[in-house]
């Protein structure tokens, strides 16, 4: 069975896209802890992290490091916060959420619910650093 983001992937489903090439997707997650909150995907549906090939793990990190370069640009903050869960989506996903506090990176706070409109707007701003 195909996972949400593969969905997202194969435009099943909507998705604010802020990068993409022929093997990852960037998009923001829709209850982000802050806005700006990005997910990063490699299209290749792998559950667990270091399941990935060599090939595939470098290839993530550089694409990774692009996004969070963006995000930096976009949204103002101090560092950009990178943490790898995979729990909840058994796809790998790398979360890219702008810091101005430890708190800012605490999956356990209640997550912010933005419109269409606002994700909308987030997605351009960051995209435009791309």
């Amino acid at each position: 069975m195909s996972s949400i983001f593969s969905k997202i992937i194969n435009r099943e489903i909507p998705g604010h896209i802020i990068a993409e090439d022929d093997n990852y997707i960037a998009f923001l997650d829709i209850n982000p802890l802050v806005a700006g909150h990005c997910l990063v995907v490699p299209k290749k549906e792998i559950d667990y992290i270091f399941d990935l090939d060599d090939d595939t793990l470098s290839g993530l990190t550089i694409f990774v490091k692009k996004v969070a370069l963006a995000i930096k640009e976009a949204i103002p903050c101090l560092r950009i916060g990178v943490a790898v869960i995979g729990i909840e989506v058994p796809h790998t996903h790398v979360h890219l959420v702008p810091l101005n506090s430890m708190d800012d990176i605490n999956f356990s706070r209640p997550k912010l619910n933005p419109g269409e409109e606002e994700l909308k707007l987030v997605a351009e701003k960051i995209s435009a650093f791309l």
